[in-house]
């Protein structure tokens, strides 16, 4: 049989496809995505599930002229290999070749960037009303929410908007029930009941003024091209409810939708995950984070955990798991789950919220508003701080530093390895007169023997590693750990100085005055933003204290990082360590 795929380059040549065509289409179009990304790894159950709606919409719809925008942009994959970038996908979220996101700057057909979700109800309404304004009546505006996007408060916010409206806009709801985890919360229940026929009020959808058609089979492609083409003479606010399969047509996909949301590399038959290799390594700080709020937990009764739709990302799971009664997932609903953990600590409670530092930006008005003003003692544990690789600059969490420190009465710590985090996280739910944010980077620490004794950390205190009498560098949290390996090749006479500063807010005063007043030259690394970050932080200390002595900044410049591996980024970010050392030996001959 011939390859349909093979000439598709583009929905051009998708159009001259007969209808009977799709499903093989279909079959060839998640073979291809499951071989790529088998290998090269990337998100893989999202894109599987809405591959006969891939095809539909382009088949349907006058793409690029009509607007289509994906939420959240994982389920775009099929979407960028129908629309001239199949030679080039298995470059997928590689260095130098194309984002694992729809990008506005990589093709015309990518209308908007949807790296976090339930942004596209409000972007495709304002293209919608755009396009009234500017008197194109015929373009038509289609926005995908799919994997729970729809719960999250920015949707609600956009359809409220839009049910008012009198726009040429189709909101095409994804229904799979799972987002990463499971949905959660009560549209979840009403969906399901709809979904079973047993919904007993009013449709919430056309209660909103909404133009409600569905729920349809998302994968029935015949089906979904006829209700397109109805949906596509009317006129006005219109919302399409399909359901359909996270991992459709991979059974070990299917049937472990979590694991293979991005199950990194596997066997393309069999679905299969290759073995990695079994040498024992240091656990990830997501697991170390996981289990010691179960291990303090269950001494203290005061404490919950809440996370924002990633209890396994986080590791949140564990707790969850063992004392479901005190762990919640409230769907992505960052801002809901911040000021849910304030008033949870009005009462005497100890929250923990868990927040990718990526993820906490958007509820940054609920972190200073309801828990900074306030002066109330949540514990922000900020997982996939700094540069995360792969998932580029929608997921980078590089601007925490900068954005946290100028907020009052908030701490700010950074661990350095696994006992750090441990001991930080002990000595938070022993009772702070403060908020405090940890920051901790995704991937593994350094140590196997990680579980020790709890020890307090005093608040404001730094750590000297390695004294020196010329050089001083500051690190703070686990990147301290690569300088201290650069370390070893640089300093044989004992002229640089190492220190783990841990804290950004309050800074460590009485050691930074004594390494002002002990060193020609001081030094900080950190793994986020420059600008207005932990080395701008040590800056200002020495302006205040009318110290003179030269200051390097090593941190991110200020640009977005594309994406590639942690390597990588490093480089592109000015994080590259070969150009800290030979920053450092050039210095060293100055002071000689």
């Amino acid at each position: 049989m011939e390859r349909l795929l093979t000439h598709i380059n583009s929905p051009k040549d998708l159009k001259k496809l007969s209808l009977d065509k799709l499903p093989q289409l279909a079959r060839e179009l998640r073979e291809f995505i499951i071989d790529i990304v088998a290998t090269k790894e990337g998100h893989l159950g999202a894109s599987l599930g809405v591959v006969e709606l891939t095809i539909a919409l382009h088949y349907v719809f006058d793409t690029p002229n009509d607007k289509l925008i994906w939420d959240v942009g994982h389920q775009a994959y099929g979407h960028k290999i129908l629309t001239g970038r199949k030679e080039i996908f298995d470059t997928n979220r590689q260095l130098g070749g194309i984002s694992g996101f729809p990008k506005r700057s990589e093709s015309e057909y990518d209308d908007f960037g949807t790296g976090h979700s339930s942004t596209a109800i409000s972007a495709i309404l304002g293209m919608a009303m755009a396009s009234k304004l500017k008197g194109e009546y015929s373009r038509q505006h289609i926005a995908v929410v799919g994997d729970a996007s729809i719960a999250s408060g920015m949707a609600f916010e956009g359809l409220n908007h839009l049910g008012v409206t009198d726009v040429n806009a189709l909101i095409i709801l994804n229904d799979n029930a799972i987002g990463i985890d499971p949905s959660v919360g009560a549209l979840k229940k009403y969906l399901t009941n709809v979904k079973a026929g047993t919904a007993k009020d009013e449709n919430i959808f056309e209660c909103l003024n909404l133009n409600y058609s569905g729920p349809l089979d998302g994968h029935n492609v015949h089906e979904l091209v006829q209700e397109l083409e109805r949906l596509k003479t009317l006129s006005g606010p219109k919302l399409l409810h399909i359901i359909t399969t996270k991992g459709k047509g991979l059974k070990k996909a299917e049937e472990n939708q979590v694991v293979y949301h991005a199950p990194g590399k596997f066997d393309a038959t069999t679905g299969e995950r290759l073995k990695k290799s079994e040498e024992i390594k240091p656990p990830k700080y997501q697991d170390v984070f996981g289990h010691t709020l179960v291990e303090l937990a269950k001494k203290n009764k005061k404490i919950v955990g809440i996370t924002p739709a990633m209890p396994t990302g986080s590791s949140l799971k564990f707790m969850m798991d063992e004392l479901p009664k005190r762990a919640f997932d409230v769907g992505i609903a960052e801002q809901h789950a911040v000021t849910l953990a304030a008033g949870m600590a009005t009462q005497g409670l100890v929250p923990f919220c868990n927040i990718y530092s990526t993820f906490l930006q958007r509820a940054y008005d609920q972190v200073i508003h309801d828990v900074a003003l306030q002066n109330l003692p949540v514990i922000f544990c900020l997982d996939r701080a700094g540069l995360v690789g792969q998932d580029g600059p929608t997921h980078h969490g590089v601007f925490d530093i900068a954005y946290l420190r100028c907020i009052p009465n908030l701490i700010v710590f950074a661990p350095m390895n696994e006992m750090e985090l441990r001991d930080i996280m002990y000595t938070a739910q022993l009772g702070l007169d403060h908020p405090i944010t940890i920051r901790y980077p995704r991937g593994r620490g350094v140590t196997l023997d990680w579980r020790a004794k709890f020890e307090p950390i005093e608040i404001g205190t730094a750590r000297c590693l390695k004294e020196g009498s010329k050089i001083a560098v500051l690190t703070i949290g686990h990147i301290g750990n690569q300088f201290a390996e650069v370390l070893k090749n640089l300093d044989s006479v004992g002229l640089i100085g190492h220190f783990d500063m841990r804290f950004v807010k309050p800074l460590a005063k009485n050691t930074l005055r004594s390494i002002f007043e002990k060193y020609d030259h001081i030094i900080t690394i950190e793994d986020g933003c420059k600008t207005g970050g932990f080395g701008s932080a040590v800056l200002e200390f020495a302006n205040e204290a009318k110290f003179s002595k030269p200051v390097k900044i090593f941190g991110v410049l200020d640009s977005f990082v594309e994406h590639g591996t942690i390597q990588e980024t490093h480089k592109i970010a000015g994080m590259d360590f070969d150009a800290i050392q030979t920053y450092i030996k050039s210095t060293l001959t100055t002071c000689d």
